[in-house]
């Protein structure tokens, strides 16, 4: 099962190198680093430099190029994709909000808050599971959505990856009338005033009923319901008062 590991000094490193992928990655670090040590000279320096990197990718099963794009190789054993791939509707929406990241962190870490701003969901509680947060349970979760005509959707969720006030990162479990997921990501504003945060959820729009209240619920253009959403959460962070959701 991929893991996720710290880094000297608390540094969060996921692991996002299958284990196939790490065993080419030594032995092809290890062949890289003799040949260059026989070569010598700069060319040789450089092999030894490129294959000790490939040795740490493999050793640590860490890639920062595949953290920075989003992407990972590695497998979770027992859990299946809530959303196939290219099946799902996927939105992408980031704000700017004027206070500490560990306070946006914390907050939304509680799923219970998210019915506060997310405004077509009407609960959220835990279920069990601890998060590796002190005092907090947020492994599974129990949603609840409202949709037109009075209908609801309910599923249950887990958390799937986790960084303290960097990461979190979310799945509906096998079986959901609506699959989906969704990630949330916090980063220090480079200006030195609040952070960012970039929210990016998918989720696969069933066929019947539900389907076209759902396509009713979003509208034409989900990506402006789920800006609204966060330009609601900026103004609850920042000013304790949320406006009412659009229709």
């Amino acid at each position: 099962m991929a893991t996720n590991s710290i880094k000297p000094g608390g540094h969060y490193r996921p692991i996002n190198v299958g284990d196939g992928e790490r065993i080419v990655s030594v032995a092809g670090g290890g062949a890289l680093s003799i040949c260059g040590l026989k070569r010598g000279g700069l060319g040789g320096l450089m092999m030894m430099i490129a294959g000790g990197a490939l040795i740490y990718r493999g050793a640590t099963g860490h890639c920062s190029l595949y953290r920075a794009l989003s992407v990972s190789t590695a497998k979770r054993k027992g859990l299946r994709a809530s959303v196939k791939h290219g099946a799902g509707i996927k939105v992408e929406k980031r704000v700017t909000i004027n206070k500490p990241v560990e306070e946006l962190f914390r907050f939304w870490h509680n799923f219970e808050n998210l019915p506060r701003f997310l405004s077509h969901l009407e609960s959220v509680r835990a279920i069990g599971g601890q998060s590796g947060q002190p005092g907090q349970s947020w492994r599974l979760s129990h949603w609840v959505a409202r949709l037109p005509a009075g209908m609801k959707v309910e599923w249950d969720a887990e958390i799937i990856n986790e960084a303290p006030n960097e990461l979190i990162a979310w799945r509906s479990l096998e079986g959901a009338q609506v699959p989906n997921a969704g990630s949330v990501r916090f980063e220090r504003n480079p200006t030195g005033q609040g952070a960012d945060v970039k929210v990016a959820i998918e989720y696969a729009p069933p066929v019947g009923k539900i389907g076209s209240l759902l396509a009713k619920l979003f509208g034409e253009d989900p990506e402006r319901r789920v800006a609204e959403d966060l330009r609601r959460f900026k103004q609850f962070m920042e000013t304790g008062r949320t406006k009412p959701a659009a229709a």
